[in-house]
């Protein structure tokens, strides 16, 4: 304790230390030191500065490499219309072929059209003569050889309506035909009855629409009798044992009006 005092008691007698400074008693203590904070502010980062660029002439290397690389982009700028052509050329060709192909398609469906028009045409005339067959048909009426034994036989046939008549006949000697009517017929049998001439005379010399006299063939078409009923044919002879081979046929061709014997007389 006592030498807590005195030392104390010393401190605040002692004159202090040589060098520190000597603060009058009742002084206002002194402020203290300012502190520095070395702490760092926060700085936002920054992109580091772009290099300058500087421009330096081509070495000999960088020329021939930039040649290359024009040749590089030149040839396959040729390979690529090259390529371009060829597949034109190629299309052209194709087009070519199918068109010479198309040509001769259509050169085989012109022959095949010309020639289905000439059977089309023949085949319409076929039809044309069938249909004037079928509304107009050909029928044979007398086709058996017959003899004549002399000048007092005759051979009759009558011709029917709405017909047209085709006297067609050949004899082994002459022989005389005529086409008559009913009523002329009726006469000739009378000329016979009485006396007046033989069959072979009296036959041709009553009236006739045509006669042929002493013929060894007759051919003819007679049309009086497609809008009348009042016709026949007779066959006579002169001589002895004629053979006649008739070859009478009529075609179906019916008038509109009367014909021949059978229009009224005024």
């Amino acid at each position: 304790m006592a030498s807590t005092s005195m030392d104390e008691t010393m401190s605040e007698t002692e004159p202090a230390a040589e060098g520190a400074p000597v603060r009058a008693e009742g002084a206002p203590e002194p402020l203290p030191a300012a502190e520095f904070d070395a702490t760092p502010w926060p700085v936002p980062s920054r992109p580091a500065p772009r290099p300058p660029r500087v421009s330096r002439p081509l070495g000999p290397r960088m020329w021939t490499a930039a040649l290359a690389g024009a040749l590089l982009f030149t040839a396959g700028g040729l390979a690529f219309l090259y390529l371009d052509d060829t597949a034109s050329q190629n299309t052209a060709n194709q087009v070519n072929n199918q068109n010479k192909e198309l040509q001769a398609q259509k050169k085989a469906l012109a022959t095949q059209l010309a020639a289905t028009q000439t059977n089309l045409t023949a085949t319409l005339g076929e039809l044309a003569t069938v249909k004037a067959e079928l509304e107009h048909p050909t029928l044979t009426i007398w086709n058996v050889p017959q003899v004549l034994q002399d000048h007092t036989y005759y051979l009759a046939g009558g011709i029917p309506d709405t017909f047209t008549y085709h006297l067609k006949a050949t004899s082994s000697g002459p022989m005389t035909v005529s086409i008559i009517t009913f009523e002329q017929w009726g006469k000739a049998i009378e000329c016979i009855d009485y006396g007046r001439g033989d069959t072979n005379w009296c036959m041709h010399h009553n009236g006739t629409e045509i006669t042929w006299t002493n013929q060894t063939s007759v051919d003819y078409d007679f049309h009086k009798a497609e809008g009348c009923a009042d016709y026949l044919s007779v066959f006579t002879t002169s001589g002895r044992n004629v053979t006649v081979t008739p070859n009478v046929s009529v075609s179906y061709n019916p008038a509109p009006t009367s014909t021949g014997a059978c229009i009224p007389q005024s």
